[in-house]
């Protein structure tokens, strides 16, 4: 039987800073991804109990996205507009130097009081790399190179004389001031494959997958936790999920009927074909997308999977078996995001909170 988690489970949400939504289908989305837009989700997602919200990055147009706003600016925009939220700005290695990340990162830090994070891409968008002249690497050599960014970003800001000699990054006796404030800035990841596993293991804050059954993410997180215990090391897990809240869970599943009906084929195959060259492209053959459907690709992050689908009752009692598998953050897409995590704030979150407070009083009482 799995451990009850006493820490309330956290909440996050994709930033529409790309154009085309969270689905790849034709379906109205009433959401943009311009600032005003963004601006105001941010500050309905702090006054509704939200904890992060997360930017995506992508240099270029594909699968519906042909407009994309940059990732860290965007973030120190939405920081801007908040109080309280954090936000998760995207880095990819290649494009970024660990230098060049670790100077913005630190500056923002400062200059909205410790509420910045990252998450660091490996890379699955092989287009995107030739699109821009950058050096495609295999599988696993993205996460050896992801793992030295983040050693280097770690390094920089804490070391007052950082000296750094890897395969992909050198630094000699690079000082940087002023570092940021205390506690460090998170450091997120995604994946899900052995190289991705392995690395959180060792060097990242928090671990994100892409939605799965609570079965199949138990699986991930107990491999995760004991190699990082065997390490010296924590990691927290983030699941992604695409939620549709609605008063009965045939209203929600109709919803999703129309999102799958009215995807658009040609993009679904086509972000299928780039992300071959994820978890497919492992040695293991697993990872991220190596096991998705046609119906699982049209939302990026396999976020039907969690099946957060339903009427807020069912979609908390989901949310509480997701962090009962271990599960700590909950990352979350919406088709009408401001709508729509509003609602999710007014009416899912009180409902979790009631089922976590009643878990442990539970757990109190059986000690």
């Amino acid at each position: 039987m799995s451990q009850i988690k006493r820490e309330p489970v956290k909440f996050a949400y994709w930033v529409p800073n790309v154009s085309g939504g969270l689905v790849i289908s034709n379906i109205e989305q009433r959401t943009s991804w311009d600032i005003d837009y963004n601006r105001k989700l941010a500050q309905i997602a702090e006054a509704n109990g939200f904890d992060y919200a997360l930017s995506q990055i992508r240099f270029t147009a594909g699968y519906g996205a042909d407009n994309q706003h940059e990732s860290v600016s965007f973030s120190h925009a939405l920081l801007a507009a908040t109080t309280k939220l954090k936000v998760i700005a995207a880095l990819l290695p290649g494009p970024w130097n660990p230098a060049l990340a670790a100077k913005q990162i630190a500056t923002i830090n400062h200059l909205t009081n410790g509420r910045v994070a990252v998450n660091i891409v490996s890379g699955w968008f092989r287009g995107e790399f030739a699109a821009i002249g950058e050096h495609w690497l295999d599988h696993d050599e993205r996460y050896r190179r992801s793992e030295e960014f983040i050693r280097a970003l770690r390094g920089i800001w804490t070391e007052d004389s950082f000296t750094f000699k890897g395969d992909f990054y050198r630094f000699n006796e690079y000082s940087m001031k002023p570092k940021p404030v205390d506690p460090l800035p998170e450091i997120f990841q995604g994946g899900s494959s052995r190289a991705a596993r392995d690395m959180a293991a060792r060097v990242s804050d928090w671990y994100f997958t892409n939605g799965n059954t609570p079965a199949e993410i138990r699986k991930q997180v107990d491999d995760i936790r004991a190699k990082a215990a065997a390490n010296g090391h924590s990691v927290k897990i983030g699941v992604n999920a695409f939620a549709i809240a609605r008063d009965t869970e045939v209203e929600a599943r109709t919803v999703l009927d129309e999102i799958i009906a009215k995807a658009n084929p040609e993009a679904v195959q086509g972000f299928a074909d780039q992300v071959k060259n994820a978890g497919k492209a492992s040695p293991e053959g697993e990872g991220n997308w190596a096991k998705s459907s046609f119906e699982d690709l049209v939302q990026y992050n396999d976020g039907f999977r969690s099946n957060l689908i339903g009427t807020p009752e069912q979609i908390a009692e989901r949310v509480i078996d997701l962090k009962n598998a271990g599960a700590d953050l909950i990352l979350l897409g919406f088709l009408h995001f401001q709508e729509e995590v509003e609602f999710f704030g007014k009416h899912v979150i009180p409902l979790i909170r009631k089922l976590e407070k009643a878990e442990t009083v539970t757990a109190v009482a059986a000690e």
